[in-house]
């Protein structure tokens, strides 16, 4: 007998626990993937930096890799 649900099969470019950085960041810090919401037709995933609560991100607003370039320009402009 068939329940009437199906498989549903979800790719996600991050899992909980990642370190990932915001690619728009200027200082590139270090943020975790807290949080994964799945929706039709998109994951949000949620982020933590620190003591601040979790933000939501598409997936191509995140990276594994650090920017270092952005992240000694970001901290440069702040000084000068």
């Amino acid at each position: 007998m068939q329940s009437g649900l199906e498989m549903m099969t979800i790719e996600n470019k991050f899992d909980l626990g990642d370190i990932v950085y915001l690619r728009t960041d200027p200082e590139q810090y270090e943020r975790i993937i807290t949080r994964i919401e799945v929706s039709p037709g998109r994951l949000i995933y949620c982020t933590s930096l620190g003591d601040n609560e979790s933000v939501q991100h598409f997936d191509f607003e995140l990276s594994k890799e650090k920017d270092v370039l952005k992240s000694i320009l970001g901290s440069s402009r702040d000084g000068a």
